[in-house]
């Protein structure tokens, strides 16, 4: 299925080497098509990790559920939908997009991981997907609390185990924004236009991924390019030439063979 998918060399890769797809240096989204993403999307690590904890969720929600816990539960659950476009919004725009981490030795390598490589080239499916060990923390912090005050044990575990299938369907949403598809459906279409801008256009807006309610509510939406001025850092995020001589870090590590290249 993935015979148009070219490896780092530019040869040809068939189906026999999608096994080894997620080991490469670079997975080009921009040469592949929709069924091609979909092979590659079921087999990466990521999915298999957030299908197997909302399982697990599931039996952790049958097992400590109380007689009449059910209503309870089906908010706690519903409480994930709530809480995660605003988590989505805010941890992008005042995190992913705040230069606080590259200022640092000791953080600049998780930021170049998590949103500086993908902004640098927004095609790479390698680092489009959410690392497990920023991601999981993050779902974890955002859902149990809530869902313990709304039902208990049972209730963080049926939080948490929607804020995974939260963060499923984020990734695959994220990958088809990213895809040189059409999506059928006029909210795929919207969102898919919406995130390109905020690449292609300017970073300092359009932050929401799944869904752009708290972009309009924090003004911080444009529905065209025409609506702001084209920002000069939308691929660098800020790290400029005089950013660099003040905080090296970014580009020693962005060096080809350096590490956490």
């Amino acid at each position: 299925m993935l015979g148009l998918v070219t490896d780092q060399q530019g040869g040809a890769t068939d189906a026999a080497g999608l096994r080894g797809f997620w080991r490469r240096r670079r997975c080009p989204l921009e040469r592949m098509t929709l069924g091609q993403l979909l092979a590659a999307f079921v087999r990466h690590p990521a999915v298999a990790a957030y299908l197997a904890l909302a399982a697990v969720s599931a039996l952790l929600v049958a097992l400590l559920r109380a007689p009449g816990d059910g209503p309870g539960l089906v908010i706690a659950a519903g409480a994930a939908l709530l809480i995660y476009p605003p988590a989505e919004y805010l941890l992008h725009r005042f995190v992913l997009h705040g230069r606080f981490l590259y200022r640092s030795p000791r953080t600049v390598t998780l930021w170049k991981r998590i949103h500086y490589d993908h902004h640098h080239d927004p095609d790479d499916l390698r680092v489009l997907f959410g690392a497990l060990p920023t991601t999981l923390p993050t779902v974890a912090l955002a859902t149990l609390p809530t869902g313990a005050l709304i039902a208990g044990a049972a209730g963080a575990a049926a939080t948490f185990g929607a804020g995974a299938l939260c963060m499923l369907v984020y990734e695959f949403v994220h990958c088809v924004q990213h895809l040189p598809y059409a999506p059928r459906t006029r909210l795929l279409r919207r969102l898919k236009r919406h995130h390109m801008l905020h690449h292609r256009h300017s970073e300092r807006g359009n932050f929401g991924i799944t869904s752009s309610l708290v972009d309009h509510l924090a003004g911080t939406y444009y529905p065209r390019a025409s609506a702001v001025p084209r920002s000069p850092t939308a691929f660098d995020l800020g790290y400029t030439a005089a950013e660099r001589v003040r905080y090296p870090w970014l580009a020693e590590r962005s060096e080809p063979g350096a590490p956490g290249r």
